[in-house]
């Protein structure tokens, strides 16, 4: 982790109780989205409580490049730059094929106008460049971790 995200999530953890510290055990820091302008609006969605929600292609956990979320997990939000906007606590974790995310759960990610339509589109053309990278076939069938937290400290 950072430097600036270490401080950040510390200044976070000494203002809870021994008790509370205990229960997290795992930490990351890191943006959302894949380039500077969409990293900055999630930053900034997700720190004002409109983004509750995230997925990615689980492929990326299958092959063991990323540790698969986990409840409880704590996550400093960080810009494009690298600055810390706030700490989010994983709520839930599960899988689900591209093709049966809900309209709810395409709301609680909170960009776009928030419609499975455009969630649809704007994460067709993201799983896509994804997928290009890593040579796979993009199918409506993909299976997505599907991740919901809350904003802990800003």
């Amino acid at each position: 982790m950072e430097e600036q995200s270490q401080i950040y999530l510390d200044q976070y953890l000494s203002s809870l109780s021994e008790t509370e510290r205990k229960k997290y055990q795992s930490f990351g820091s890191d943006y959302f989205c894949a380039d500077e302008h969409n990293a900055n609006l999630c930053a900034e969605l997700i720190r004002i409580g409109q983004k509750t929600a995230t997925c990615s292609l689980n492929v990326w956990y299958e092959s063991g490049e990323e540790p698969m979320p986990t409840v409880g997990h704590l996550q400093v939000v960080v810009d494009w730059n690298g600055k810390p906007i706030c700490i989010i606590e994983i709520d839930s974790v599960e899988t689900c094929k591209y093709n049966e995310v809900t309209a709810e759960f395409a709301h609680a990610e909170g960009e776009g106008d928030r419609s499975l339509k455009w969630w649809r589109e704007a994460h067709w053309r993201f799983f896509a460049a994804e997928c290009s990278e890593l040579n796979i076939k993009l199918n409506e069938d993909m299976v997505l971790v599907l991740e919901r937290f809350h904003v802990v400290y800003q």
